[in-house]
């Protein structure tokens, strides 16, 4: 199924003569069509196409090719496309809790009703990286790039992060102070913490202050929408994706304490094993994922 999947979208880029028109045609994103047809290469060992800004042109090896499967995909393509009804394809996804419940799970929601069933490990991203690796997982969309053999990166949507507080919390900082010392300023607010190690405050401390936090921990819980509940409960502050914080800022319960000319990024990524070909339904997992990311709010 998978070399059929490759010839499949070989024919849809040799026959549109665009990698984007064929994307479109396809149903899926245009790095999609563009890795299958680079892995359909390197298995081949030959270009298939001459890509330029009017499009991709076949080389003589990609008409030869056209020539030889265009009949027998095609009388297949009926069978291909409407396999008959068997077991639904279980796709293992790992993930932080809030990013599945708020990023995932709607991503993936119409695969269900396609044959596709999902099933969901939540977890730190390093636990889950290494489950990844050991074959017990066979997708972890991970806040952090770790390296681990045999798994390979793509990266989905980068995240701004805020710092905030509850407004209460907000009126016991110096302003002046906070222009010109701010970690200073802000070292007698306890923090709420992702995880024990301080990941994401630390992340943000070390890039707008250059070092670690000297705050008190007064919580630490690994879900996103449990450290906003305890900013705005009044507990502490703590640094959020602007995509989590920047309802509770508008409505009031929360405050951005800290602006600069250049916020913190970190980039979501998907995750998978780097020596394992995707399964048909891993792959359409893979490419829901990249497609939904687009319309991901980016600050």
């Amino acid at each position: 199924m998978q070399e059929l999947d490759l010839l499949h979208t070989f024919l849809e880029v040799h026959r549109a003569g665009s990698i984007t028109a064929a994307a479109a045609r396809l149903g899926v994103s245009q790095p999609s069509v563009s890795e299958r047809i680079a892995r359909l290469e390197g298995e081949l060992g030959t270009p298939l196409f001459t890509r330029s800004a009017r499009g991709a042109t076949p080389t003589p090896a990609g008409d030869a090719l056209a020539v030889r499967v265009a009949g027998p995909v095609d009388r297949l393509r009926e069978v291909w496309v409407a396999p008959a009804p068997g077991p639904a394809e279980t796709v293992r996804i790992g993930g932080a809790s809030d990013v599945v419940a708020s990023r995932v799970i709607p991503a993936l929601a119409p695969l269900t009703g396609e044959g596709v069933s999902l099933a969901f490990t939540l977890g730190l991203a390093h636990d889950l990286l290494a489950r990844l690796a050991d074959g017990e997982l066979d997708v972890v969309v991970s806040s952090v790039r770790t390296p681990v053999r045999g798994i390979r990166y793509r990266g989905l949507v980068d995240e701004e992060f805020v710092l905030v507080g509850a407004p209460a919390l907000a009126r016991t900082i110096d302003r002046k102070r906070l222009a010109a010392e701010p970690a200073g300023a802000l070292q007698h607010l306890p923090l709420v913490a992702y995880d024990a190690d301080l990941s994401i405050v630390r992340r943000y401390w070390r890039s707008q202050f250059g070092y670690r936090p000297a705050n008190p921990v007064a919580v630490t819980v690994p879900d996103l929408r449990g450290v906003l509940a305890a900013v705005v409960a009044g507990i502490g502050i703590s640094a959020l994706p602007r995509y989590l914080a920047e309802p509770a800022i508008g409505a009031g319960t929360v405050e951005a304490l800290h602006r600069s000319d250049e916020a913190p990024i970190n980039t979501l990524h998907l995750a998978i094993r780097a020596a394992d070909p995707p399964t048909p339904s891993t792959g359409r997992v893979i490419d829901a994922l990249a497609e939904r990311a687009r319309d991901w709010d980016v600050f």
